[in-house]
């Protein structure tokens, strides 16, 4: 396990963006009532939002991030650094982030840099972001974490379709000269399982072909080519129940962390069984345990910022608190962060 600790980081606010579009799960197409009741009552998702055709992940973050730069009112110049996760980029080049820094009318010292991870992806960019900042050449840093995952998603497929939204987030940090401001890190990859979330084809490897936008119907009520989004469902799910609960653990071990202590847990919302597996492993009661599932489904790297967002009676931003928050998923990759947090700003949140 990969160990990172930093001090004098401190997260300031949050905020989110999601699409206006509502899809409900007891609306799609492919599922009985029955169906659509089993599918609610497994993954907890109830409805997720989709963004149109012209919505990116970087506009939805676009929106996130000038929300919490007016709440906060920072002026633009003073932001030093951005950083932006996604697996649904604008382009394959330029970067992203580079783009987005025109966008906001930042300043053109502005460091930016992509990172193209999924539901590890905030924590990992967190530490990225964090480290940068860490020696206070770098004052004020934006993290942008979003991802328009529905379009990688047949909408054939019952299997994942329902069970993904799209979300954009951001996410404000300072450094802070004299505050200790923790934050604790591990890390873990492993990329045997690369297959258990894949689009096998159009990057380098496989590129794009006509082959590439045949359907085929893997089983009744899912359909698929091999531009859209494949998630092996069991594997993920003994994935998850195994490496989260060990991390979250090695975590607390590691920096003599008081698991009783913490305030809230901030899991990536996988879905409802599973996390639920999770928290009960780890003998977490529940309201230490948001969820952002009901409404917004599996919103990928924007997964956990989100939640903290929609929290019910906003913790973060009303007193302080001791957080863990946990990604785990595509890579396949995991990573843990024990963070503190003293009364932030929550920004509304934004809809495009």
């Amino acid at each position: 396990m990969s160990y990172l600790s930093l001090q004098k980081i401190k997260i300031s606010g949050v905020a989110a963006c999601v699409p206006k579009t509502i899809e409900e799960t007891t609306s799609f197409p492919l599922f009985s009532t029955i169906e659509a009741h089993n599918f609610i009552k497994t993954t907890g998702v109830e409805r997720h939002r989709r963004a149109n055709e012209a919505v990116c992940a970087s506009d939805l973050c676009l929106s996130a991030a000038e929300a919490i730069i007016n709440d906060l009112k920072w002026e633009k110049e003073t932001i030093d650094c951005l950083v932006f996760v996604s697996q649904t980029p604008d382009y394959i080049l330029p970067a992203t982030s580079a783009i987005l820094q025109e966008r906001l009318g930042l300043s053109t010292n502005c460091y930016t840099l992509d990172i193209s991870l999924g539901c590890s992806g905030w924590v990992y960019a967190l530490s990225v972001i964090s480290s940068l900042m860490s020696n206070g050449s770098m004052k004020r840093g934006l993290l942008l974490a979003g991802d328009t995952i529905l379009k990688m998603a047949s909408d054939k497929d019952k299997s994942s379709y329902p069970l993904f939204g799209d979300a954009g987030t951001a996410t404000a940090l300072e450094y802070t000269e004299n505050g200790e401001n923790n934050m604790n890190f591990i890390f873990n990859t492993d990329g045997a399982g690369y297959q258990t979330i894949m689009i096998k084809d159009g990057g380098y490897r496989n590129l794009p072909s006509l082959n590439s936008f045949v359907p085929h119907i893997v089983s009744e009520g899912i359909e698929r080519n091999d531009l859209h989004l494949v998630l092996e469902g069991m594997d993920v799910f003994a994935f998850g129940i195994s490496q989260a609960p060990k991390s979250i653990r090695g975590l607390v071990e590691h920096f003599s962390i008081e698991i009783e202590d913490i305030d809230n847990f901030y899991f990536h919302q996988a879905n409802l069984f599973m996390n639920e597996k999770i928290r009960k492993k780890l003998k977490i009661s529940e309201e230490k345990v948001p969820y952002s599932l009901q409404d917004f489904g599996n919103t990928s790297c924007a997964s956990i910022p989100l939640t903290m967002v929609i929290q019910k009676d906003k913790p973060l931003a009303n007193k302080k608190q001791t957080n863990i928050a946990c990604g785990f998923g595509v890579g396949l990759s995991w990573a843990s962060v024990y963070f503190e947090t003293d009364k932030i700003v929550i920004s509304e949140l934004q809809e495009i």
